[in-house]
């Protein structure tokens, strides 16, 4: 229930930026003004974090609400394991990623976190999966987010920490260590080893 009422909030914001976005006189602007207020307030309340600390998340003021996009780069080694960073925000393991960035596509995303995080150099080379965190029984965020998942080929050996993270290993699917879920689930770890072992081979989307 929590959650539901979180994303439904979210959703009430979003509806007023984007009314404010498209408002043409000033009586439409003071409504959806007041009604951003009353999410924020309601977020605050619910989430139990300052409004001067959620209003710069979610408040993008440049035109019509959208999510935003997560990267994953998904890699394996010849030992059948993936590759996982430990972040330094929350000391728990997650597949290398991030936001993505302008002026770079999705796999250059993917190559470039890999890099920084896991000092390795990877090829992306195949989407596995499109899905929207809400329906993936993650924790619940400010931002709505996608999160895009490519299979990324190693190019070599190397594996190194990053500025954010705390170390880098190669996993087996049966003993993973803890996740940062807010990242990735263990049903999503589950997913790319079923793509990696030919048990699924059409991307998975929603």
């Amino acid at each position: 229930m929590h959650n539901f009422i979180f994303e439904k909030i979210k959703r009430i914001q979003a509806l007023a930026e984007i009314g404010l976005y498209y408002a043409e006189n000033t009586f439409d602007r003071e409504r959806y003004e007041e009604l951003q207020e009353i999410a924020l307030q309601m977020l605050e309340r619910i989430a139990n974090v300052a409004v001067e600390n959620i209003s710069p998340v979610i408040l993008e003021k440049d035109g019509y609400k959208t999510p935003k996009v997560d990267v994953r780069a998904v890699v394996f080694n010849d030992k059948n394991q993936i590759l996982l960073i430990q972040e330094k925000m929350d000391g728990k393991w997650a597949m290398p990623g991030g936001w993505s960035d302008i002026s770079y596509s999705p796999s250059e995303v993917a190559e470039k976190e890999c890099f920084e995080e896991a000092g390795t150099k990877v090829k992306a080379i195949k989407l596995l999966a499109i899905l929207d965190k809400q329906k993936q029984n993650m924790p619940p965020a400010f931002e709505y987010v996608y999160k895009i998942f490519l299979l990324c080929k190693k190019l070599d050996d190397n594996i190194s920490i990053g500025t954010e993270t705390s170390d880098v290993g190669w996993f087996d699917e049966n003993n993973l260590p803890e996740l940062s879920t807010p990242r990735n689930t263990s049903e999503q770890i589950k997913m790319m080893f079923q793509f990696h072992k030919g048990e699924r081979i059409e991307p998975c989307f929603d």
